[in-house]
């Protein structure tokens, strides 16, 4: 027991860094591209870039772990991570800045993938509900702290870029040096767009709408806060509060909608966010405590709609499929979250910086209209037919697995 708790805590150590290192690069890169004086556009289409590396690192790294294994690809990704984040310091140019980012996101994608395998291979049935939560807390909660690496130095200069890649370099260390045996290999099933927006409507399109949103969300909330008049460490607080108001509110809602019709949630919490927008947007002059407010709320509202949605697709699908039906909604995600930057960055170029939540406010709206016609189209599932709702975190389909709803654990540890 006591093994199997070091185990994990280096794993968790591990993937605690990389979420450390590519919060704070995420908000460096957004305040350094406006700095630079790149415009609103270019610089979301640089945050989408970071989307786009990691749709594709989703597909193809699986394969690569199991040609080369475990420890040799979480070593080269980590790696080719750490450099690229020197090489933004480096070649301050935008094209090669999109071009950093994108691999910065297909090594994003194969370090949790390697990361996610162990913490499964080390999951027991009396544990994994446990660690699915703690890790989902852990890598949102370093994901913060990283904001708040911001004022340590000079956004103009270079030892903030340093700074990442020390902190990514430093993730190896607890990987290379665990203990757990090496995990099987990946399988990489995953089922098809059409059969999945077929069996969950509401599921598929709130997938799309959470990526579109919090990709724009998470990419310029610190251009927004700079533009919006915060100092360095103003808009560092004001990231990280966003980010912690959704992690403080994803258990509680999701705990809600194992009550109540999921997609009566997903409503209500998309109509709320379409009202932040609308005082993000009348509210041009705030002091910073009252952005900050805002600010947790917006990001309260907008990061559960992606666990909802995962759930409420599981309620209509057997437990075999879950895994399958996840992987390819993290797809769908995905490729909402490599449009949402760019697309936002032309509404906040059109009408300034509060464009963002103008932005996330369209597309919650359209979200809750359609969730409320096929509310009007299907009747709920069943109370005794629902699944329990589970913390998920959007990095591999491998967090699948560890979900305590899903029969692939069962089926590989037997």
């Amino acid at each position: 027991m006591r093994s199997t708790l070091i185990g994990i805590s280096a794993l968790l150590l591990g993937a605690g860094a990389i979420n450390l290192g590519l919060g704070l690069q995420s908000s460096l890169l957004g305040l350094r591209a406006n700095l630079e004086g790149f415009g609103v556009v270019l610089t979301g289409l640089i945050m989408s870039s970071y989307y786009l590396g990691f749709v594709v690192g989703s597909i193809f790294s699986p394969s690569i772990v199991n040609r080369v294994g475990h420890i040799r690809t979480f070593s080269a990704f980590a790696s080719l991570a750490s450099a690229a984040a020197l090489c933004h310091a480096v070649l301050v140019e935008p094209i090669t800045w999109m071009i950093f980012r994108a691999i910065t996101g297909v090594c994003f994608a194969a370090l949790c993938l390697v990361a996610e395998s162990w913490l499964n291979e080390r999951s027991t049935n009396l544990n994994r509900g446990a660690l699915l939560s703690t890790y989902f807390v852990i890598i949102l909660g370093a994901t913060a702290l990283g904001q708040l690496l911001l004022p340590i130095a000079p956004i103009d200069g270079y030892d903030l870029f340093v700074t990442v890649s020390v902190i990514i370099s430093l993730s190896l260390v607890p990987i290379a040096l665990t203990s757990t045996p090496t995990p099987v290999e990946i399988e990489h099933e995953r089922l098809s767009l059409k059969r999945l927006f077929d069996v969950s409507p509401v599921g598929f399109i709130g997938c799309l709408g959470a990526g579109l949103t919090q990709g724009a969300l998470w990419a310029l909330s610190a251009v927004y806060a700079e533009k919006s008049g915060l100092i360095t460490e103003e808009t560092a607080i004001f990231v990280a509060i966003m980010i912690l108001g959704g992690l403080l509110t994803q258990w509680p809602l999701g705990k809600l909608s194992d009550y109540i019709d999921r997609r009566y949630v997903i409503v209500t919490i998309s109509f709320g966010m379409v009202g932040i927008g609308f005082l993000f947007f009348a509210t041009t002059q705030l002091e910073s405590k009252w952005l900050y407010g805002l600010g947790a709320v917006a990001g309260g509202l907008a990061l559960p709609i992606y666990g909802l949605s995962i759930a409420h697709t599981n309620d209509f699908i057997e437990t075999k499929y879950f895994v399958p039906a996840s992987a390819t909604l993290l797809m769908v995600y995905g490729v909402g979250a490599t449009l949402g930057p760019f697309l936002a960055a032309l509404l906040m170029l059109i009408i300034g910086p509060s464009g963002l939540f103008v932005y996330s406010a369209i597309i919650s709206l359209a979200v809750g209209l359609f969730a409320l016609y096929r509310i009007s189209q299907r009747d709920p599932v069943p109370e005794d037919e629902a699944e329990n709702f589970a913390m998920v975190p959007r990095t591999s389909q491998i967090a699948f697995e560890l979900d305590p709803r899903s029969d692939e654990f069962d089926r590989g540890h037997n």
